[in-house]
């Protein structure tokens, strides 16, 4: 079985891409607008819409036709389809970087992006616009009895000692499918040796792997596990302000800081208009409305920098380092022994 599985997700990671799945689609602004452009996102749509309903309403010209789709989905088409997109937007940092360091991504320069901190754009092609807290979400109903945990060793501490609680009732990122939470294991590994040892033993509990944070949320809101491992922070906090079992956890050995980021494809035809957009998703005007209404924590958002032990994770090449072939097929690999059994 591990065999097989193991088999699967070097073949996925390495075949060529088929055809792109939409998981869905919007258009913003007037019928009457004259000029529309195309926005590819794994950005879900009510956390994004705020900040593109208020550029149409300023610009009733302009159009935007909002695409939503996995990060791994969204890599495979414009690196292998050539897909006709006009920005691309992804969680998936190590992949954005590899299409725009293999040439896929057009310059833009402006007064607003020459304004961002070094930290937050890469060549004047790729540039964050929110950041993100990597969390632990716990049930409060399973953990009414237990101790939150305060780090990886306390959390596997915790699994150890109340085996009942947690056998087939906790989730994580299946890496060999998502984009994002490949990137969120490397980087644990990275990080810490805990990872692994708490991979193994989430592995002998018979942990659930999913496809994104949203079905971690949804399986932690009904009860149905008593903790996700890894979910997108700015997601959990939405979820935990309107469900009373969701607890939102920042360990506190480290925090994985993510960077959502943008770019404009070299081949896009309404880079003009594109641009525009980035300009206003940039600006002091775009990233309030980014945060306070839609939920992204901005990139000028020093709270986030400040949590105990935040590990940003570096817009630089070095993403690139688990991309190589058999450093990625050596992952998935161990990680597959640690996690499916």
């Amino acid at each position: 079985m591990r065999i097989t599985i193991i088999i699967a997700a070097l073949i996925y990671w390495c075949a060529p891409a088929v055809s792109m799945t939409i998981e869905l689609e919007r258009r913003f602004g007037s019928e009457l607008a004259i000029e529309e452009f195309t926005i590819l996102s794994s950005t879900d749509i009510e956390l994004f819409a705020p900040v593109i309903e208020e550029f149409v309403a300023k610009r009733p010209n302009i159009a935007i036709h909002y695409v939503l789709a996995s990060s791994r989905d969204i890599y495979s088409a414009i690196d292998t389809e050539r897909a006709a997109y006009d920005l691309v937007i992804s969680s998936a940092m190590d992949l954005q970087m590899k299409l725009v360091n293999d040439g896929h991504a057009g310059r833009f320069e402006s007064p607003v992006t020459a304004s961002l901190p070094d930290w937050a754009k890469w060549r004047d092609q790729l540039f964050g616009f929110a950041v993100e807290p990597i969390v632990l979400v716990v049930s409060r109903r399973d953990f009414a009895a237990l101790p939150i945990p305060t780090s990886r060793r306390h959390f596997l501490s915790i699994i150890r000692s109340n085996s009942a609680t947690f056998r087939n009732r906790m989730m994580t990122y299946d890496v060999n499918i998502s984009g994002t939470g490949f990137l969120f294991a490397t980087q644990d590994a990275r990080q810490s040796d805990t990872f692994w040892r708490l991979s193994e033993v989430m592995g002998a509990m018979g942990t659930r792997l999913s496809c994104c944070s949203g079905e971690m949320l949804a399986r932690i809101e009904s009860g149905e596990i008593a903790a996700a491992y890894n979910v997108v922070g700015s997601y959990a906090q939405a979820r935990a302000v309107t469900h009373e079992n969701i607890k939102v956890v920042h360990l506190e050995d480290y925090t994985n800081i993510l960077l959502r980021t943008a770019f404009i494809p070299h081949q896009s035809q309404k880079s003009q208009q594109a641009g525009k957009f980035l300009n206003f998703l940039l600006s002091s005007e775009g990233q309030v409305i980014l945060e306070k209404q839609g939920g992204l924590p901005s990139i000028f958002n020093s709270s986030i920098i400040e949590i105990t032990n935040a590990k940003p994770i570096g817009l630089n090449t070095g993403l690139l380092v688990y991309l190589d072939r058999l450093k990625r097929e050596n992952f998935l690999r161990e990680w597959n022994a640690a996690l499916v059994q």
